[in-house]
């Protein structure tokens, strides 16, 4: 007896060391805890037999009795299944071997709903077995991966278990393993399931963990299929407040938008438009409860009139050809909108082009300005003429409008000159006010005398320098003016303001002027108090305010803002208390769960002893013992990388797959002051890339946890024209990613829609035949042979900003070569990959490329873009 007890004590000891190490390396993880919702009762439809083909128990288990494509479900959550039933979800553990059995009645067909997370250290493939004797199908992420369509039986009759088999490709996350059981009516044998998850090769089930929880990390899916905001408009009162969303529909390529109408005080909803009722540009009357908005398909435009006081809704302007915007009059009576008239279509097939900007197709459009008056509707038009008028403002009584023109200038810089015209609206007489250069905005300030330009430091000639002697100013950095129309002088309010200006709203207060900012990497507002020239900064607890909105009659604004590790919401502040509120969360049910890693600051100082700003992501389970791939992410050009959420370059993401992410400001960015942006001007990556080599040196040394020989690096569009010059200078990087980059300095300036504007301030009266030490020798096709570094090239098909052959030309130079390069292009995008699947794909290409190449893990690249694909 005690030789057994011997025996059976030493088998469990063995049992207890080794079956952690079998677990670790073996391929298969049963799943032994569940989510459960329900079961529910559900009967064939009436004359179900008579249908053609007749409707049967199996049919049930595709008919989609819920749409399950947002289930996120955890233990307790609430789900009304309908009137008699009203559900929540449960926690079900299984027996020893891995089974679950379920209860049921079995007077009828009962469904039942199984949830489980599988969490993926790494993308990997793996297949999922379910064992039950009843039919079950499996979805992975709200997608169908497998299904078991018939009861299965011994040859006696008898119910025994068959087997439903889905294939799962997991990216790195959590993912929502969900099983719809269906035992058919009058079944006797037990309701058992039965699942495991079995990884292929090479992967092992150690990358693969199964929980309950529904805490995740953010993924692509976070990322593209939450309601994003287009616009907020507050009503005068600053009660109420437009919402447009707008939400991608996968699979498919399209967007549902729809407008939410909500209380300020608690953002209690009062009204949706959604459906059928496809509305956008809503603007609030100056006035009472009542906005505007269009409607329309393809190019016929209606606009609408909402009085929510009265409960009425009426139509104003019916079927207007290429209706494009509106505006109201401050005291409500008329709005003013633009209508553009296309031009003749060229029938030759041959295009003598006119100026510069007639290499873009709809140059030759132009709009004109006209006033629908309220409350019966009349209408006359204001301008005509050879030049799109665009309407800038209408002054606070409603007498003047501010309209502006634009030229074709080819031998002066910036190649465009601007006019300013104010128009009488009861005599139609039109004053210039101002032509010249760097323009950007105006509208009528306060009082009602004075305007207030928008504009570079050289709108005024050097009223707006403030750079040191010897440099030029970068015109991106807007300042702001106070303008005097009888006069026809200016004064520079920013001069000595070192954000640059990125917005003006104004109200009926008439000394005070509200303006959005690029404040770093900061999008901030301040308070401008017109009769002191004073600037204050107004906390609104968020780094970056994406839109804002004014009430018109109180000191109140509504706007949504985000963080870099803080999702956008949207909130309410009291201007004169400086107190805010939250309003709503548009995409609080998707973020409820998330979590994120910490973001915190790290800046180093150059050679000039100038302090180059940046900051750091964290992987959520970050862990200072362990050792981290990075990814290095920079714009380099004439703006800087805000602080914002997700985006086209999502930060979170790439942390949430395990890479540290440093993100640096160089030299020549706005927001620093004049003196700090003017770097931009004729440098053309001279400065910054040494900056980028020497910041990501130090950063290195400063973080031991960073893998110095797991580094790569990304940029897009000047910030891929960084990559690629980077890559001829230094093999710092493991892996390198350029999104529309620029390899040909002067291929980019003569062909781009806009190279040569944008060179008109980078490369301010610098050309090709008298700078070659920037258009050539600052060009990275030029030094091709010194890439060593593999080198992702990624370039939409039809980009007019940087076009395709910047990366064509660079591919064909580097295959020639023989240097590891890959060339992806995404077929039907601009500048920026927009259609949903293209976004999403694009958006994986390069997670998997830093995987290949940081992490040795080239699986999913090569899932995605087989050798031997077609």
């Amino acid at each position: 007896m005690k030789g057994r007890i011997f025996v059976f004590s030493l088998i469990l000891f063995l049992l207890a060391f080794t079956l952690p190490a079998i677990s670790a390396n073996s391929s298969s993880l049963p799943i032994q805890s569940w989510l459960k919702l329900g079961p529910v009762p559900e009967v064939l439809p009436a004359f179900a037999a008579e249908n053609s083909p007749p409707i049967k128990v199996k049919d049930l288990l595709d008919f989609q009795f819920v749409d399950k494509k947002d289930w996120w479900p955890e233990s307790g959550q609430q789900f009304v299944w309908d009137a008699a039933h009203t559900l929540r979800w449960e926690t079900l553990s299984a027996d020893s071997s891995g089974t679950i059995t379920l209860e049921a009645p079995g007077e009828s067909n009962e469904v039942v709903y199984l949830a489980a997370y599988l969490q993926s250290d790494r993308w990997l493939k793996a297949r999922v077995t379910v064992e039950t004797p009843f039919l079950v199908q499996i979805f992975l992420d709200g997608k169908s991966v497998g299904s078991k369509k018939s009861a299965s039986r011994n040859q006696n009759g008898t119910s025994k278990n068959g087997r439903a088999v889905g294939k799962l490709k997991l990216e790195t996350g959590k993912h929502l393993l969900l099983l719809k059981a269906l035992r058919p009516a009058g079944a006797e044998s037990p309701w058992t399931i039965q699942a495991t998850v079995t990884v292929d090769s090479p992967f092992t089930a150690s990358d693969l963990k199964t929980d309950l929880s529904p805490t995740r990390i953010m993924s692509v899916s976070l990322l593209l299929d939450t309601p994003e905001v287009t616009r907020l408009s507050v009503s005068p009162d600053g009660e109420l407040v437009a919402i447009s969303l707008t939400k991608s529909q996968p699979p498919s390529d399209s967007k549902e938008r729809w407008i939410e109408i909500r209380r300020v005080k608690d953002g209690s909803l009062v009204e949706t438009y959604r459906g059928g009722t496809a509305i956008s540009a809503v603007r609030w009357a100056p006035i009472g409860h009542r906005f505007a908005y269009t409607t329309g398909k393809k190019n016929k435009i209606s606009l609408w009139i909402v009085d929510l006081d009265a409960g009425t809704n009426r139509l104003l302007l019916k079927d207007v050809a290429n209706l494009q915007h509106y505006t109201w009059s401050p005291d409500g009576t008329f709005l003013v909108y633009s209508v553009q008239k296309t031009a003749p279509k060229n029938k030759t097939g041959l295009k003598r082009w006119k100026s510069l900007s007639d290499r873009q197709p709809r140059w030759r459009n132009r709009s004109f300005l006209y006033q629908v008056n309220l409350p019966e509707g009349t209408t006359r038009r204001l301008t005509a003429g050879k030049l799109t008028t665009s309407l800038q403002a209408i002054s606070p009584d409603g007498r003047y409008l501010l309209f502006s023109e634009e030229v074709d200038e080819p031998t002066v810089r910036p190649y465009v000159r601007h006019f300013l015209f104010r128009l009488d609206l009861q005599t139609l007489a039109v004053d210039s006010l101002w032509n010249g250069h760097w323009f950007n905005s105006a509208r009528w300030a306060p009082d009602g005398k004075h305007i207030l330009l928008v504009g570079g430091p050289s709108m005024f000639g050097k009223l707006g320098w403030n750079v040191p002697e010897g440099k030029i100013p970068n015109e991106y950095d807007h300042q702001l003016y106070l303008f005097d129309p009888e006069t026809r002088k200016a004064e520079c309010l920013t001069r000595k303001f070192n954000p640059s200006v990125r917005s003006i709203f104004t109200n009926r207060n008439p000394r005070e002027v509200y303006l959005t900012t690029e404040d770093g990497a900061y999008r901030h507002l301040y308070r401008l108090d017109l009769s002191t020239r004073r600037f204050k900064l107004i906390p609104l607890g968020v780094e970056v305010v994406r839109n804002m909105t004014l009430a018109y009659r109180k000191p109140l604004a509504v706007y949504e803002g985000a963080s870099s590790n803080v999702p956008p919401r949207i909130f309410a502040v009291k201007l004169k208390k400086n107190r805010r509120h939250l309003v709503v969360e548009p995409g609080g049910k998707d973020f409820r769960h998330l979590k994120l890693g910490k973001v915190e600051s790290w800046s180093f100082v150059n050679g000039r002893g100038d302090t180059i700003r940046g900051r750091i992501y964290y992987p959520p389970d970050f862990d200072p013992e362990k050792t981290y791939p990075c990814i290095v992410y920079y714009y380099g050009g004439t703006t800087t990388v805000s602080r914002d959420f997700g985006g086209r370059y999502p930060k979170n993401l790439w942390a949430a797959n395990g890479y540290v992410v440093y993100v640096l400001q160089p030299s020549g960015a706005i927001g620093y002051g004049q003196a700090f942006s003017s770097y931009h001007v004729n440098d053309w990556g001279k400065i910054v890339a040494d900056e980028i080599i020497d910041g990501v040196k130090k950063f290195l040394a400063a973080h031991p946890f960073v893998d110095r020989k797991r580094v790569g690096n990304i940029g897009a569009s000047y910030g891929g024209f960084m990559t690629m010059l980077l890559a001829t200078k230094t093999d710092l990087f493991a892996a390198s990613v350029a999104h529309a980059g620029i390899s040909l300095i002067p291929s980019y300036w003569g062909e781009g829609y806009w190279g040569y504007i944008y060179n008109a301030r980078s490369a301010a009266n610098s050309f090709p035949w008298n700078r070659p030490d920037i258009y050539i020798n600052q060009s990275p096709l030029m030094h091709a042979d010194k890439i060593k570094t593999p080198l992702l090239l990624l370039h939409g098909s039809v980009d007019t900003n940087v076009p395709p052959g910047e990366s064509t030309q660079l591919y064909t130079a580097l295959k020639i070569l023989g240097k590891p390069v890959e060339y992806i292009q995404i077929n039907d995008q601009n500048h920026w990959v927009v259609t949903y699947n293209r976004r999403k794909l694009w958006t994986k290409t390069i997670l998997a490329w830093f995987d290949r190449w940081l992490k040795d893990q080239p699986q999913w690249w090569n899932d995605l873009y087989p050798d031997k694909e077609n």
